[in-house]
C-alpha cells in the first residue's frame, strides 16, 4: 500500500487541533488500558491496519495482555474484560457503527452503572476521535508502523 499524502505536514494547523484533542482526551481521566482498548476495538471495527498497529503497541507497552488483545474482537465470549470495559466496548461498537445501530439505548443504559455522566461523555469525545484517526488513516493510507513524519516528532 501506498500512502496517498502526509496529512500532517498538507494542513498542520487543523492536525495540531487534532492532536490537541487527542491529548484531552488522554488527559480526561479515564483509564489508560480502557482507552486503549477503545482505540483498537473502533480501529478494528473499522478496519484500520495503522491505527490497530499503533494501538496495540501502545496497549502492550502500557502493560496490557496479550491475549486480551489478541480475544478484543470477541470481547463478548472472552471472560477477560471486567463489567466497566464490556459497558465501554458495547459503546465503542455503537458509535463507531452509529449508521447501523443509532446508539440503541441498551448500550447506553449499560454505561450508567459503570460510568458517571463526565466519563460518559469522556468516552463518547474518545470513541469519536478514534473514529476520526481512523478516516484520515483509511483515507490516506498510513502504513502500518510508519507515522507520518509531524505525527511522530
Amino acid at each position: 500500500m501506498t500512502p496517498r499524502l502526509n496529512y500532517f505536514a498538507a494542513a498542520p494547523k487543523l492536525l495540531q487541533a487534532m492532536m490537541a484533542l487527542e491529548k484531552a482526551v488522554i488527559s480526561s481521566g479515564l483509564e489508560h488500558g480502557l482507552i486503549e482498548l477503545v482505540k483498537t476495538r473502533a480501529s478494528q471495527i473499522n478496519g484500520c491496519a495503522f491505527c490497530i498497529d499503533m494501538h496495540t503497541r501502545d496497549a502492550l507497552k502500557a502493560g496490557e495482555s496479550p491475549t486480551r488483545l489478541f480475544l478484543l474482537d470477541a470481547w463478548r465470549e472472552a471472560p477477560h474484560y471486567t463489567d466497566r470495559e464490556r459497558a465501554a466496548l458495547a459503546w465503542t461498537e455503537a458509535l463507531t457503527l452509529v449508521a447501523e445501530t443509532h446508539a440503541p439505548d441498551e448500550a447506553y443504559e449499560g454505561l450508567r452503572f459503570h460510568f458517571s455522566d463526565e466519563e460518559i461523555v469522556q468516552l463518547s469525545v474518545l470513541i469519536g476521535t478514534i473514529n476520526a484517526w481512523n478516516r484520515l488513516a483509511i483515507g490516506f493510507r498510513s502504513v502500518p508502523d510508519q507515522l507520518p513524519v509531524a505525527a511522530a516528532a
